[in-house]
């Protein structure tokens, strides 16, 4: 059954929410951290901050995520880069060629760069002590530990509801190639997008590159990031927005914006999102520290307000957004991620022309 979700969100409500959750709990006292966090921030503090390079979220929730964090440990400042997730791996790699340590965490929507960078020796192992509070899928994502799934990114379809009528949006990622979308749809683009880049790997295993060609006929918009579209939509340029960030979506929902969100009915992508730190981080205490942190409740709890689904099993889905075993996910594995996405950038430069 194809689902349609439009939470019935105000700003007001989502401040009032925040404001209840806390965007940070406020600096927990040393003596009453277990040991291994309070050695870990004793050794951070001595550090004094650490340098987050972030594809994974938005730069809003990624500075509440940093104040949040700054709060619970004070003394300890995060510097967040955000961009995409292709972005920043361009400027990790850039780094690690150039002999710099600059990154302290890295965090990418494209599991690619993880088992590269694990191949190549330049990761830090180390596993969270509460990683086992997470859901199952995510506890073991690395037998080795040199990096961890702390996030899963959502990405299905949006629509303008004043263009759109519930009853004529498209119910599934087929859809999304009829004739009668002809220069109404949105979406990312895989060069850029780890998200975007993950999309197009999973379609073309479910339905071959030629879905991508029909899709080519209708002329959607490229951009760059999975959430170009939502900004499009807002605006009424577009009716339609292809592959965009569940997250992103409810949260411009609940501040007023006319979308719908459709889980489709062939499935909704799920984007197994990996962090870890870089073998010659120059914070390593630090980065170990927001790693526990970025496993936590209080962690889940900000995201959260930011529409994003937590993973943690003591923390709900955020409102508007179906709980994870309600919803059908499709996905790639990460050896066809890792193979299929430099083919996937070429194929879609081909078709698309940009």
């Amino acid at each position: 059954m194809n689902r349609v979700i439009s939470p019935r969100l105000t700003k007001r409500s989502f401040l009032a929410g925040s404001a209840a959750l806390g965007l940070g709990a406020g600096a927990a006292r040393a003596e009453d951290m277990p040991a291994h966090e309070r050695e870990l921030y004793e050794a951070a503090k001595k550090e004094g901050e650490l340098t987050w390079y972030s594809g994974q979220l938005q730069a809003e929730p990624g500075e509440a995520v940093g104040h949040a964090f700054s709060q619970a440990y004070p003394g300890i400042k995060v510097n967040v880069v955000r961009s995409t997730s292709q972005v920043a791996y361009q400027r990790l790699s850039q780094d690690m060629q150039a002999g710099v340590a600059q990154c302290d965490f890295f965090s990418s929507t494209d599991y690619g760069h993880y088992l590269f960078l694990k191949r190549e020796g330049k990761l830090l192992p180390y596993r969270p002590h509460t990683m086992d509070d997470l859901i199952p899928e995510v506890r073991n994502a690395d037998p080795d530990n040199m990096f961890q799934v702390l996030n899963i990114g959502l990405y299905l379809i949006a629509t303008n509801t004043r263009k759109v009528q519930a009853a004529d949006a498209p119910k599934s990622w087929k859809d999304l190639t009829d004739p009668k979308w002809l220069g109404q749809e949105a979406v990312g683009h895989p060069g850029y997008s780890g998200a975007v880049g993950v999309m197009a790997v999973t379609l073309q295993k479910l339905y071959g590159w030629d879905f991508f060609t029909k899709l080519e006929k209708n002329k959607p918009q490229v951009g760059r990031s999975a959430d170009d579209p939502v900004t499009l939509l807002n605006a009424g340029e577009r009716t339609v927005g292809m592959g965009v960030s569940l997250a992103t979506t409810l949260l411009s929902m609940s501040r007023g914006n006319p979308l719908s969100i459709v889980y489709p009915t062939d499935g909704t992508l799920a984007v197994y999102c990996p962090s870890a730190i870089p073998k010659n981080a120059p914070h390593p205490n630090a980065a170990k520290l927001f790693m526990e942190f970025t496993a936590g409740q209080a962690y889940a709890k900000v995201v959260r307000n930011f529409f994003i689904m937590p993973l943690r099993t003591d923390v709900p889905p955020p409102d508007g957004a179906l709980p994870f075993d309600k919803i059908k996910l499709i996905s790639a594995t990460p050896k066809e991620i890792e193979d299929g996405i430099p083919e996937v950038k070429e194929k879609w430069r081909d078709t698309f022309g940009v």
